[in-house]
């Protein structure tokens, strides 16, 4: 795959000049077992050197997960919503943790979450909920302080650090795959040109610069195409002017 970071550089060239940093991180959905995709996952993130934050799906999460997490210190276990099942009406975007309940049950399966990962994998799993399809229910953020959750990441740039007291949003940005269309890599150079526009939005201050811009992969799914480019995004990112970023140096006081 011959592929043009042009776009890239030089928006990384004016990061330079203007003595920026660009804070990065890594996030994988949809983990539940041991597996070779995830093998070849934990692999990458130590080929690139680049820790990578596994959402892990607490219902389905099988005990010998936690034997990988132990052995791997670049996995980062964080919470992704409870079941990864779909509560939303016919015809609605899905979402487990939408506006559809009520807040109780939807708490509830919050609270249970993190207790359950804890319970399994220990005090590696980070306090950070990040809800199936990057879709939640705007009255439930400010519930999840007190069920124990610092931090909550779904897609997008943020609009504010902290969306609730004592909550701060860590977003996604980037997602090589194309879900609606082959379900394989999206056009190469489209998302080459969309990340040089992201980095532009923020060296212009349109969006939050101190945001840690963060990358979204799914290695259950993955495809070959789809793993070519993640290592050459990765690792092209990782030679410019960033700062690594992981859930566990977060700033515990977020009041």
């Amino acid at each position: 795959m011959t592929l043009d970071w042009t776009p890239l550089d030089r928006e990384f060239d004016r990061w330079r000049q203007a003595g920026m940093t660009l804070p990065l991180w890594w996030r994988d959905d949809d983990a539940v077992a041991p597996s070779a995709a995830l093998d070849r996952l934990t692999a990458l993130a130590t080929e690139v050197g680049l820790p990578v934050h596994l959402a892990i799906i607490p219902a389905r999460a099988a005990p010998d997960l936690a034997e990988v997490v132990a052995i791997h210190p670049r996995l980062i276990p964080v919470v992704h919503g409870w079941a990864h099942e779909n509560h939303a009406p016919e015809g609605a975007k899905k979402a487990e943790f939408g506006a559809h309940r009520p807040l109780p049950d939807m708490a509830r399966q919050a609270r249970d979450g993190l207790l359950r990962l804890r319970a399994l994998i220990g005090p590696a799993v980070q306090p950070m909920f990040v809800p199936p399809w990057n879709r939640i229910a705007p009255e439930l953020p400010p519930a999840l302080p007190g069920l124990g959750y610092r931090m909550i990441s779904t897609f997008t740039p943020r609009k504010s650090a902290l969306v609730a007291p004592g909550l701060v949003q860590i977003n996604t940005h980037l997602d090589p795959i194309d879900w609606r269309g082959s379900r394989s890599l999206a056009d190469p150079g489209a998302l080459i040109a969309q990340l040089a526009a992201q980095l532009a939005d923020r060296r212009d201050g349109h969006t939050d610069s101190t945001e840690p811009y963060g990358v979204l992969t799914h290695h259950l799914v993955h495809d070959a195409a789809i793993w070519d480019f993640t290592r050459a995004l990765l690792s092209r990112l990782c030679a410019g002017p960033v700062t690594p970023w992981t859930a566990a140096t977060e700033p515990k006081d977020m009041t």
